[in-house]
């Protein structure tokens, strides 16, 4: 077959960093013509680069994995710093290129820009198409009978059934026709995404490997059987029960189309099946807000907690971020995300609730915090999650549903092999005093090597003031 000639065509990856299930990539290849690729390092307020510095990590990774798939395709990957509509134009007046393919992204900020940059290519005669990649739904399409926005997960569970199967995957183009002349790239390392001094990343290397490739093996493995027991499994956090999918469709290695289909015709449980799709369907809501209502992450969707009487992100801040609180549960789970910038999904939300109701911080300032320290950190997961815990979001968990950080320990990590894992100072005290070496008596404190205020910390709140302070000024906040 004769190929097609004309100007080149650039497709402009965002948080799209895979050729599998890429329709902007799959159009242009499809097309015959000459493909350029193009990765922008965009300024922050755009929103779609990494939200952190785990995530810069994550990128370097990622587009080093993604650049190799692509040069044995056949373009060659450019990657590009600045604002978008100044790069574009710039390549655009240096290939000749006369079409822009691109997928859509759904952050407030990111949407403006694109339809400006739209509009703008445009009215120069260079065709500007975007297509539907990165969510299982259009939020702008799946609205409810009064065509507002769905504001409870359940109702949006439902609609999002009604309106069937999501598209078949479609396989990755087998080759792309490489552009006359491969426009100048910068340097990824130049980027300094990278940690060095001191290489603080070093053992997120042990559990996690970026890219495309290495997504679809976690899905393999994860349909192939590790699903099975999923619905119960997944609350334990020292069962290897999860996908550990979510940095990968955070960068969009995958897609959630991809990972919906591998679930089809499993012999599992159909209740895990049900469950983990219903996961993937809670991310779809978070982005369905987030859409909509674009200050997800600066105001309190119930207004009422404006007048909430939060504390200052003080010491007892900076004792949390370290994982030195005297609650082995929490602590283990913020020691986590340090060493793996990942969390369990169940100590998340302990973590969470012991910040905002322990502690009496500001929700804000954790949701700051997981988006510079998680490998996943996602701008509408991540903001729509910490104001389902406070109380304060949509579809949320009441503000008097305090975890209480002993006994979540003690149903959830029955033998302390999650606490044991990542606070070694503990590993040697016995099963029975694990999740409360306060309560501990004294010689089982010295057989376990524990000396509290020394070896291990104190709990710097009081479980039972602190919860009873939280309710009092959650009724305060009720009766103003």
């Amino acid at each position: 077959m004769t190929m097609k000639s004309g100007p080149p065509i650039i497709v402009w990856f965002r948080k799209d960093l895979r050729t599998d299930d890429n329709p902007a990539l799959i159009a242009a290849a499809e097309a015959g013509r000459p493909v350029i690729t193009l990765y922008i390092r965009e300024p922050e307020e755009a929103g779609t680069g990494p939200l952190g510095a785990a995530q810069d990590w994550w990128l370097h990774h990622s587009l080093t994995s993604l650049g190799g798939t692509l040069e044995r395709l056949g373009s060659p990957l450019t990657l590009r710093s600045g604002a978008a509509s100044k790069v574009l134009d710039d390549l655009i007046s240096d290939t000749g290129a006369d079409s822009v393919y691109w997928n859509r992204r759904h952050n407030p900020a990111g949407v403006k820009i694109d339809m400006d940059i739209k509009a703008a290519l445009k009215a120069r005669g260079v065709d500007a198409s975007s297509f539907a990649a990165e969510l299982l739904h259009d939020p702008m399409r799946l609205l409810t009978g009064e065509k507002k926005p769905y504001r409870v997960y359940t109702p949006f569970w439902k609609a999002l059934e009604r309106d069937g199967e999501p598209h078949e995957p479609v396989d990755a183009p087998e080759k792309l026709r490489p552009p006359e002349k491969v426009p100048k790239s910068e340097v990824l390392d130049d980027w300094q995404l990278l940690p060095t001094k001191p290489d603080w990343a070093a053992s997120f290397r042990d559990i996690w490997t970026p890219g495309e490739g290495a997504a679809r093996e976690r899905l393999d493995d994860f349909a192939d059987g590790a699903i099975d027991g999923y619905k119960t499994d997944r609350d334990f956090p020292a069962i290897d029960a999860t996908s550990m999918l979510s940095p990968h469709l955070a960068f969009g290695e995958i897609s959630p189309a991809r990972v919906w289909h591998a679930t089809r015709g499993l012999t599992s449980a159909k209740d895990d099946v049900v469950h983990f799709r219903k996961e993937l369907a809670w991310r779809e809501f978070c982005y369905h807000l987030h859409f909509h209502f674009p200050e997800l992450a600066e105001k309190n969707w119930n207004d009422r907690f404006d007048a909430f009487p939060w504390e200052a992100a003080g010491k007892n801040f900076r004792l949390w971020t370290r994982g030195m609180t005297g609650y082995p549960i929490v602590d283990a789970g913020m020691r986590q995300l340090w060493k793996h910038g990942w969390m369990h999904n169940r100590v998340r939300m302990i973590t969470a609730s012991f910040l905002i109701k322990h502690l009496m911080i500001d929700w804000r300032h954790g949701e700051k915090w997981f988006r510079d320290t998680l490998v996943d950190a996602d701008a509408a997961s991540n903001a729509a999650n910490w104001q389902w815990v406070t109380g304060s979001g949509a579809d949320a968990s009441p503000f008097f549903r305090i975890f209480n950080p002993i006994l979540q320990g003690e149903k959830f990590d029955p033998d302390g092999t999650y606490v044991r894992s990542f606070v070694p100072e503990l590993e040697n005290l016995d099963s029975a005093w694990i999740h409360k070496p306060f309560d501990a008596p004294e010689n089982a404190l010295s057989e376990g090597g524990v000396e509290l205020g020394k070896t291990y910390p104190k709990p710097i709140v009081d479980h039972r003031k602190a919860r009873e302070r939280a309710l009092a000024a959650y009724k305060s906040l009720k009766n103003g």
